[in-house]
This record gives structure tokens, C-alpha cells and sequence, in this order.
């Protein structure tokens, strides 16, 4: 299985606790993740625990107080939800290119795409290691842009000894099963300013004042007001049951990533793919995918038939991603073509995400590694 997460008996207790206390929706639970998911981010910023990465960028757009018709950069090689949190805000998404050796937004591309309508950039720590924020950062002060970090594969991410989503005004985790830290369904807002942080709690939940946590005190029922109009994305208490102990396995599930990492590298030296290129210094790599790119002249396969090959093999693969582009929506809605992002289209037709998680043991990397020779074979 691709992905798998790795539940430990910890978080399966916590769960049942939650369930045989009768709280289940946003609680005390949930307060304690914020808490220790800021602890983690060495006290940076201040939390909002929402239920998915894709809710906390599209509420983090609106606390960065985007307008309608606003210009968005963002990465050409992403999933679609950095993108479509954009367009939900109102504002124009506009793609920059990548990196070919990082993978990465390259902030020259990022220059190329600033408008007078740039209001925003939204980095995305593609697959674990750290976009160029020096850069990136040097471009939002100069041309006063907000920084919306897309952190999703990047919750153990550092870049010169500081957190990713502690750069800019808000970062945005996920917490999807497939992700370091698992709930099922989940995201955070790290957000730069208190202010900030108590807006987005209440558009969080429907724009009330007060969740039913707060209602329902020991001091007596308290009335809310709702005072924005705003949306369904609050975290449960049952996915923060999860998210606590997820959180405390996190380094050490981060180096059982790192082996496997390594032993891919080592596996995959002499094959015709190219492997994912030296970690910067100065920096930590999540280790969110593995991937590798397989060129057909290179390889003698096609990445498709490649991918065929190892889901016969019984080995879980994926594509992350297909860039922006490529995609039907984007091209009949704002005219996008791949060839305009020649890095990030070559990388989405080549890219192959290996099985990288820490319930994978080692017999089933020897099996991985067997599965993409004989498939090169």
C-alpha cells in the first residue's frame, strides 16, 4: 500500500477515550494539538487546528486580506488544492515554473510572473525539502507580497535551522492519511499574528464567536454571535486524538524515513532513472516521497508503462504530480498550457512517488527495490 500510515496502539486509546467521553467534535483535544503542534514548530506563531491543508490555505488567503481579482503565484508542479484554494478566495491564480533539480518554485520564475496585481505567493515544499525562502522572502519584501507557506509534505521540514510555515504570514500542514503526521482528514494554520489566528477560528466554524466548547463551560452556557460569514473547517477532537501521538512519534518515524531514503539511493545508483537529487546543507528534508523520474530514452520504459508494471509487481506508486496545466479544468478556464512550464511539465510526465512510510519494514523495501529492477529490466 502507498502511503500507509502508522497507527500505534497510543493513538487507538486516545480515540476510544474520546469516544467514551462523549466529545467528539472540536474540544479539549483539539486545543492540546494546536498547543503541541506550535511546541513542535520550536513556539512559532499561533495555531488554528482546521480539518484539511486545502481548508487552511483557502482561510489563510482570506486572513492575508486577499480581494477578489487579486493575483496568486503559485508552484506549476502541485497538487490541485494549492490552486483551487486561490481561485476559492476570489483571486487569480498565476503558476510559476520549477526548479529542475529541486523541484521546487524557482524564485527567478516567481520575478518573471509579478504583476501590479501580485498580492501573494504560496511556496509549496514540494515532496519534504524547503523551497529557496532566502529568495523567496527577499521577492515578498521587495514587492510587499503576503507569503501563504503550502506546507503539506513538510511537517519535520527545515531550511537554515528555522521551521518551514514559520517564514511567511501563515503556514498550512496537512494531516491526510497519507501524510507524516495522520488524522485521517486534517490540516493547521500557523498563523504570524494573534489577530489573525482569532479571525480564522471563527471563520473556521461558521463565523461564531464561540465554539461549543466554550458554550458549554463549567461557568455556564455562554450565546455566540456569528459575525463573519463563514465555513465548516473545524478539526474533531477524534482526529486530534490521533494527531497528539502521531506528533510525538514524529522524529522517530522521520528517521525510519531516512533510512529507507538512503537504502533507495544506494539500490538505484546504477539504474537508468534519475534519483532525487543532494539535500541542501543547512537544511532538513521531510522525507514526505521518494521520487524518481523515469525518461523513456533514458530508460527504454515510458513512466506509464513503468507504473503498469509495478502495480502488477504488487507495489503501491503514485504520480505527484501531473502539473498544473495539464489538467482540462485549467487549460479551458485561464488558457494554461504545459509547454508554457517546460520544467514542471517534463518533471509530471516522468515522475514515479515510491512507497516511503515507516510501517514499511525491510523486507518490503527489498521488495520495492526488486520490483523497479526487474520493471527497468
Amino acid at each position: 500500500m502507498f502511503g500507509a500510515p502508522y497507527i500505534g496502539q497510543a493513538e487507538i486509546d486516545e480515540v476510544v477515550s474520546s469516544l467514551k467521553s462523549g466529545w467528539l467534535g472540536t474540544g479539549p483535544k483539539v486545543a492540546r494539538f494546536e498547543h503541541e503542534f506550535c511546541d513542535y514548530k520550536s513556539g512559532w506563531g499561533h495555531p488554528v487546528a482546521v480539518n484539511s491543508c486545502t481548508a487552511a490555505l483557502h482561510l489563510s488567503m482570506l486572513g492575508a486580506g486577499l480581494q477578489p481579482g487579486d493575483e496568486v503565484i503559485t508552484s506549476a508542479l502541485t497538487f490541485c488544492a494549492s490552486v483551487n484554494a486561490i481561485i476559492h478566495a476570489g483571486c487569480t491564480p498565476v503558476l510559476a515554473d520549477v526548479d529542475a533539480s529541486t523541484m521546487n518554485i524557482c524564485p527567478e520564475s516567481v520575478v518573471q510572473k509579478i504583476t501590479p496585481k501580485t498580492k501573494a505567493i504560496v511556496p509549496v515544499h514540494f515532496a519534504g525539502r524547503s523551497c529557496d525562502m532566502d529568495s523567496l522572502c527577499g521577492i515578498a519584501r521587495q514587492h510587499n507580497l503576503k507569503i501563504i507557506e503550502d506546507c503539506a509534505h513538510a511537517i519535520e521540514t527545515r531550511y537554515h535551522g528555522k521551521p518551514a510555515g514559520t517564514f511567511g504570514d501563515f503556514g498550512c500542514f496537512s494531516f491526510y492519511v497519507t501524510k507524516n503526521v495522520a488524522t485521517g482528514e486534517g490540516g493547521m494554520i500557523l498563523a504570524k499574528n494573534e489577530s489573525d489566528a482569532d479571525r480564522l477560528k471563527t471563520l473556521a466554524l461558521h463565523g461564531m464567536s464561540k465554539d461549543a466548547w466554550k458554550r458549554y463551560g463549567d461557568d455556564g452556557y455562554k450565546h455566540y454571535q456569528v459575525v463573519e460569514c463563514g465555513f465548516k473547517y473545524n478539526m474533531m477532537d477524534i482526529q486530534a486524538a490521533l494527531g497528539i501521538h502521531q506528533l510525538h512519534r514524529v522524529d522517530q518515524n522521520w528517521q525510519a524515513r531516512e533510512k529507507i531514503w538512503s537504502r533507495y539511493n544506494e539500490s538505484f545508483t546504477r539504474l537508468p532513472i534519475e534519483t532525487p537529487s543532494e539535500i541542501d546543507p543547512d537544511t532538513k528534508h521531510g522525507y514526505h516521497l521518494y521520487t524518481i523520474l523515469v525518461n523513456s530514452n533514458e530508460s527504454g520504459i515510458s513512466r506509464d508503462d513503468f507504473l503498469t508494471r509495478m502495480t502488477r509487481a504488487n507495489i503501491g506508486v503514485g504520480v505527484h504530480y501531473l502539473s498544473v496545466p495539464e489538467h482540462a479544468f485549467y487549460q479551458s478556464t485561464y488558457g494554461w498550457s504545459p509547454d508554457d512550464y517546460p520544467v514542471a511539465r517534463d518533471i509530471g510526465r516522468q515522475t514515479v512517488s515510491l512507497p516511503i512510510s515507516a510501517r514499511i519494514d525491510e523486507q518490503d523495501q527489498a521488495d520495492v527495490i526488486a520490483a523497479v529492477k526487474s520493471a527497468l529490466s
